[in-house]
């Protein structure tokens, strides 16, 4: 803004300062007047009457000026009377009762005095005229907006307000007739600049339908959302219901979703907290909002026990997971963080925005891979980690299913290499990110897991170290996930391709899925597998026709969707427990683990062997595909590499 924008800015606030003192002072001295009219049944010819008038005229002056000064000490000039409500008019009822109280003990001091009846009078008056004034500004100030106040209804109202927004306002439904709703409403009026009316509201509450929410009709409930857009000709639905749980949000969003309307969402009441509801607090519907369960709450206290002060280490530091991770140990203050990966830009863009935020941690990054077990003892000679996440991975699944060696000298001699080390320099936790796949795996990907799994639960059994695993589901929005897949395919104008008709996935969010893997470190002992309740799972066709309409288009119309079929080594649905591992309950209600089950005899006999795993996997890598997935069937018997889809 610059000087003179400045300059006329506090000009226009000087002048309406002094309009309003102006007609303070009026009202001042008409509830006088009123007063004593009413008094003497409005005749001032008696002598008592005509005494006590000039007793006030002598005095107009200064009392005029106590209650102006009293006004401006209280603050009433300093509101922003146009956002006028209950607490201004409550300020006001003190302000001028203290006001009249002054006036009294002036009159008192200078030996002079009034009837008590006009004094009461005056003051009753004065509440009335002071607030009437401020109530009367706010309502002119608002009848200024368009869409305000539809004085006249029907197409009258309707031109006045296209006639100043232009006649492609968009029509917006409200679902919520509450707080932050009624909030919403008066913010598109006073902001006609976003070119928004809210035209009508939904809620399910029976009492209110039927009623007006700040002037706008409440329609019905949600079941009557379709044929309400179509009747006000909807352009856009907000659902304003900040509280509402997330199944609740997924119900309405069906219902939304049977429109061609654009859906908006007020954010949680945990996001609006430090914010106002606003317009600008809006924002798109996510996939998300549509899992239909709560996200996992985490004890922080617990958590922030062993990691602050610790060195925390986090393999597959730049990947969606791994990176994520460091983020949020972060805010538990460890005495150092590393950053292990063998991809340098991302780990590098990770290493800034760490920097940035958290300038106090010495944040440390480390290029290698989990493979390099000569570079891996470097680091942990080191920095001594307490704490290590390895997170580090091959995860794709068709990329693995024909690349198995890759498959079996990442994700299996790497964790061995890393299950070594922190037993080696006696780590205090050790927390593995496993996968869904790794249950009766019918993939490369899954079997390398599940041994990945089993020799960490052997070694947690002679080993200081607590050793730990994470098993979840998809995560939404991870590198190389389904969503990123479906949007950049919506966004080259399709075909979305799903693989089947009827395959079935866990999802769950970065952060969510972050938070249980830190939790979990948290109450490990050792040798457990913790499972997250992710509710029940999601079809993927379903997540296809619901991203397509959160892009704002007409799913087969718009958008068509193209069935692939099942990739190598893919499952219809996918399990997070093996039948023989059982489960029981953990302090975190969210949060489950399964039994410890014994490795393979194959497998016990090469863990038995000082580098038994080691020389197995550079023996097998240099074997036929074929041959390397009837090696990791020997190691994990469930493992069945001629199913693809169960």
């Amino acid at each position: 803004m610059n000087l003179r924008d400045k300059q006329s800015e506090q000009l226009t606030r000087y002048s309406r300062i002094l309009l309003l003192l102006l007609a303070d002072a009026v009202c001042i001295n008409f509830s006088y007047i009123l007063a004593f009219l009413m008094r003497f049944e409005f005749s001032l010819s008696s002598d008592q009457a005509m005494g006590y008038f000039m007793v006030y005229l002598n005095d107009l002056f200064w009392l005029t000026a106590i209650k102006l000064i009293i006004y401006w000490v209280c603050g009433l000039y300093n509101s922003l009377w146009r956002y006028a409500g209950t607490e201004e008019l409550v300020k006001v009822l003190f302000v001028t009762v203290a006001a009249n109280a002054m006036s009294i003990s002036y009159l008192r001091m200078t030996q002079q005095f009034l009837p008590r009846g006009i004094s009461a009078i005056v003051t009753i008056l004065d509440i009335l005229l002071i607030g009437g004034v401020r109530l009367g500004y706010r309502t002119l100030r608002n009848m200024r907006s368009p869409g305000n106040f539809d004085v006249i209804k029907g197409r009258r109202s309707r031109n006045v307000s296209e006639s100043v927004l232009g006649s492609d306002v968009i029509k917006v439904m409200l679902v919520g007739a509450g707080d932050a709703g009624a909030t919403m409403i008066k913010e598109m009026r006073m902001h006609p600049e976003n070119g928004k009316k809210v035209v009508v509201a939904i809620d399910d509450d029976p009492a209110k339908v039927g009623k007006r929410i700040a002037g706008v009709k409440i329609a019905g409930g949600r079941s009557d959302i379709k044929k309400t857009a179509r009747k006000y000709g909807v352009d856009e639905i907000i659902i304003a219901i900040p509280s509402a749980p997330k199944k609740e949000v997924t119900d309405i969003v069906a219902e939304c979703n049977k429109t061609r309307c654009k859906l908006k969402i007020l954010p949680a009441l945990i996001d609006l907290i430090n914010e106002k509801v606003s317009v600008n607090t809006l924002r798109d519907v996510d996939i998300e909002d549509l899992l239909g369960r709560e996200a996992v709450q985490v004890n922080l206290k617990e958590i922030s026990g062993y990691l602050e002060g610790r060195i925390v280490m986090v393999t597959g530091g730049g990947g969606s997971i791994g990176s994520e991770l460091c983020r949020q140990i972060a805010r538990f203050k460890p005495r150092r963080l590393i950053a292990l990966d063998i991809y340098e830009n991302s780990v590098f863009e990770l290493s800034n925005e760490i920097h940035g935020r958290y300038p106090q941690l010495e944040f440390n990054v480390v290029i290698t891979s989990v493979r390099d077990y000569a570079r891996l003892e470097e680091a942990f000679e080191k920095y001594k980690p307490h704490v290590v996440f390895h997170a580090a991975a091959h995860k794709h699944v068709p990329l693995m299913e024909g690349n198995p060696k890759e498959a079996v000298v990442n994700n299996i001699l790497g964790t061995k290499n890393l299950i070594d080390l922190s037993d080696r320099y006696a780590v205090d936790k050790f927390v593995l990110i496993s996968t869904d796949k790794a249950v009766n795996p019918t993939n490369v990907m899954g079997a390398t897991k599940r041994v990945a799994e089993m020799m960490l639960q052997e070694k947690s059994a002679h080993s200081r170290t607590s050793y730990s695993a994470v098993r979840f589901g998809n995560v939404l929005g991870s590198n190389g996930s389904v969503i990123p897949i479906f949007r950049r395919q919506i966004a080259q104008g399709g075909p979305v391709t799903v693989t089947h008709p009827e395959i079935c996935r866990y999802f769950m969010t970065i952060p969510e899925a972050v938070q249980l893997v830190i939790q979990a470190g948290a109450m490990a002992q050792g040798g457990e597998i913790f499972i997250l309740d992710m509710g029940d799972p999601v079809k993927i066709m379903d997540l296809a026709e619901n991203i397509i309409r959160l892009s704002g288009f007409v799913p087969y119309e718009d958008i068509d969707i193209k069935i692939t079929g099942l990739r190598p080594g893919e499952k219809l649905y996918e399990e997070l427990l093996l039948a023989e591992e059982g489960i029981r309950t953990t302090s975190h209600n969210k949060i489950y683990v399964g039994h410890p089950v014994p490795p393979s005899e194959a497998l016990s006999e090469l863990l038995a062997e000082e580098n038994g795993v080691a020389e197995s996997v550079e023996e097998v890598v240099n074997r036929s595909p074929e041959e390397v997935k009837e090696w990791l069937n020997r190691l994990v018997p469930n493992y069945n590499r001629k199913s693809g889809g169960n």
